[in-house]
C-alpha cells in the first residue's frame, strides 16, 4: 500500500511540474533556452493632415483585429489633445480621434508590436449568401456577361473560375472588349473591389482584405489589396495580380472588408504612411504579452513579477534543491560519504563566487589551519558548546587573515573566503577532528574527500547556465526533482561503492 501511495505521489508531482512547463511552453512561448530573442515587428501608421480653420476634426482608421498567424503583443495611439475610442464589430474595429478645435498641420500616430506564431485564427465569419446581381452599367454589361460565360467555361469550380476571371484581366495581351473595364480598374484596390463586382455577377461570394507586407528597411509601405472567395466552406485569399491562392510570407491582413475606410474630417492635405522594422525582443518578455492577450494570469504568479534584485536572489536558491538531489545520488547511490549533509551544497554555493580552483585551495587552507587550532583548544578540556564557540571565533579570524595577507599579495581572489558559510566551516573542522580521533586520519581524510568531490560536483551542476534559466523560468520542474528525491528516499539496496567493497564476496560465488 504504501509502494502504491509512492508512486501515486510521484506520477502527481510529475504530472503537475512537467503540465506547467509545457503549458508555459507550448500556449505561452517561454523560451527553453536562455537569452533566446524573438523577432517581432514593429508596425507605424503615420496620419498627417492640415486641420481646417474653425472646424471639427473625426479621423477614423481601420485597425487589424486577431490576424491570422500574428498576435498583436501591445498598441500605443498618440494624438496631442485628441479624443480617442476604439469601436469593435463583425467588419473589424476602427479607431476614432476627435478635437473640438484644430490648428495647422496634425499628426496622429498608431504603433504596434506584432509577433509572428504558428496559431491559425479560425475563420469564426458566418457562411455569406449570394450576392444579388449587380446593375451594371450599359456598357459594361456585354463585356462582364462575355468574361464570366468565358471563365466559365474554362473553369471546374469557384475557385478556378474567380482565378481565371483575375487572369483574363491581367492578361498582357487582353481581348479588346476588356480594356474600357480594366481602365476603369487600375489601381490594386479597385482592382480588388472590380473583382469582386464581376465576381457578384456569377453570384459568388467574394470580398477585398487589405494587408501590409513586413519588409525591414523598407521606409514607406502601402497596404496591399487581395480579394477573397468564398467556396461554400471557407474564405479562400486570390492574388489580384496572377490569381495564385495564397498569402505572401511576411503579410499581415490589416482589414477584411472595405466598409471601414480611412476618413479625415476637418482637413485638407491628407497622408496616410505605413513603416515597418524589425526588432528582436527577448522572449520572456513576448511571453508575457501574450499571457496577457490570452487572459492568463499565470505570469503574474512568477518569479519575473519580483524585483530584479530579488530576482537574482532567486535564480541561486532554486538551484539549493538541485544540489541536495546531487547530494542524495553521491550518498544514497553511490556510497560517497561527507561531513554532514547539506555542508557541500553551503560549500558549492561559495565555489560559485570563489570559483572552483581558489574555492577549493581557500577551503583546504581553512580547514587545516582550523584542525591545528582545534586540537590545541582540545588540549584545554572544554565543554562543547564553549569549543565551537571558541572554533568559529578561530575561523573567522582565520578568514579575516587570509584575506589581509592575500590582499597584500595582489591575489584579490582571497578576498572572497568571505563568502565561505562560517557555521558551516566550523561543523566540518570540528566533525573532521572528532573523526580523527574515533576512526583515525584515515577515515577523517577519506570523508573531507567526499565533501570535497560532492561540493566540486553540485558546483558543476549548479553552474550549468541551462538549468539554471529551466528553474527560474519553469520553477514547477522542481516537484520533479522532488519526486525522484522521495523515489530515490525508498532505496535500501547496494551502493556502488559496496558493489566495489564486497567483490571479493561476488567471485567466491559457485
Amino acid at each position: 500500500m504504501r509502494q502504491l501511495h509512492l508512486l501515486f505521489l510521484t506520477l502527481l508531482l510529475c504530472s503537475i511540474g512537467l503540465g506547467l512547463a509545457a503549458y508555459k511552453v507550448n500556449t505561452l512561448g517561454l523560451p527553453l533556452t536562455a537569452s533566446k530573442q524573438a523577432e517581432v515587428w514593429n508596425v507605424e501608421a503615420r496620419i498627417s493632415f492640415k486641420a481646417k480653420p474653425d472646424s471639427g476634426v473625426k479621423v477614423s482608421l481601420p485597425l487589424p483585429f486577431n490576424p491570422s498567424g500574428y498576435t498583436i503583443l501591445n498598441e500605443d495611439f498618440v494624438g496631442a489633445n485628441y479624443g480617442l475610442a476604439t469601436e469593435q464589430d463583425e467588419g473589424g474595429r476602427v479607431a476614432l480621434w476627435a478635437k473640438r478645435r484644430a490648428q495647422g498641420k496634425q499628426l496622429l500616430f498608431y504603433r504596434a508590436v506584432i509577433f509572428e506564431n504558428d496559431e491559425k485564427v479560425a475563420d469564426s465569419s458566418k457562411i455569406p449568401s449570394y450576392p444579388a446581381v449587380p446593375d451594371y452599367p450599359e456598357d459594361f454589361l456585354p463585356v462582364i456577361q462575355g468574361l464570366l460565360d468565358k471563365s466559365r467555361q474554362q473553369s471546374a469550380d469557384t475557385i478556378s473560375f474567380a482565378q481565371q476571371v483575375i487572369q483574363q484581366l491581367n492578361a498582357t495581351a487582353p481581348a479588346p472588349e476588356l480594356k474600357l473595364l480594366i481602365e476603369h480598374i487600375n489601381t490594386s484596390k479597385n482592382l480588388a473591389k472590380g473583382v469582386s463586382w464581376i465576381l457578384a455577377g456569377a453570384r459568388i461570394p467574394a470580398r477585398v482584405i487589405q494587408g501590409l507586407r513586413l519588409h525591414d528597411g523598407k521606409r514607406y509601405s502601402e497596404l496591399e489589396a487581395w480579394v477573397q472567395v468564398h467556396d461554400g466552406k471557407q474564405w479562400r485569399t486570390l492574388n489580384t495580380k496572377d490569381g495564385q491562392e495564397g498569402l505572401p510570407a511576411n503579410f499581415v491582413i490589416w482589414q477584411i472588408g472595405d466598409q471601414k475606410t480611412f476618413s479625415v474630417e476637418g482637413g485638407t492635405e491628407i497622408s496616410l504612411q505605413f513603416s515597418v522594422a524589425r526588432a528582436l525582443r527577448e522572449l520572456v518578455d513576448v511571453a508575457e504579452s501574450r499571457a496577457i492577450l490570452k487572459g492568463s494570469r499565470i505570469m503574474e504568479f512568477s518569479l519575473y513579477s519580483l524585483p530584479v534584485q530579488t530576482q537574482n536572489v532567486y535564480k541561486v536558491l532554486l538551484m539549493i534543491p538541485l544540489g541536495a538531489f546531487v547530494v542524495v545520488l553521491m550518498r544514497n547511490l553511490i556510497g560517497v560519504k561527507t561531513f554532514g549533509t547539506f555542508m557541500p551544497v553551503l560549500i558549492a554555493l561559495a565555489f560559485r563566487e570563489t570559483e572552483l580552483a581558489w574555492g577549493l585551495v581557500l577551503f583546504c587552507l581553512i580547514v587545516g589551519l582550523g584542525l591545528l587550532l582545534r586540537a590545541y583548544v582540545e588540549q584545554l578540556k572544554l565543554l562543547l558548546i564553549p569549543r565551537l564557540a571558541s572554533v568559529l571565533t578561530m575561523v573567522v579570524l582565520l578568514m579575516a587573515g587570509i584575506s589581509v595577507v592575500m590582499h597584500k599579495l595582489g591575489l584579490e581572489m582571497g578576498l572572497s573566503v568571505a563568502l565561505f558559510p562560517m557555521v558551516i566551516m566550523t561543523m566540518t573542522i570540528e566533525r573532521m577532528s572528532l573523526t580523527w580521533e574515533e576512526a583515525g586520519p584515515v577515515e577523517a581524510f577519506k570523508q573531507g574527500a567526499g565533501s570535497l568531490l560532492v561540493a566540486t560536483i553540485g558546483y558543476l551542476v549548479m553552474n550549468i547556465d541551462e538549468l539554471q534559466h529551466l528553474l527560474f523560468v519553469f520553477p514547477e520542474l522542481l516537484l520533479v526533482v522532488l519526486a525522484i528525491t522521495i523515489l530515490f528516499g525508498r532505496y535500501s539496496g547496494y551502493r556502488l561503492t559496496e558493489l566495489w567493497r564486497f567483490r571479493a564476496l561476488a567471485k567466491r560465488q559457485p
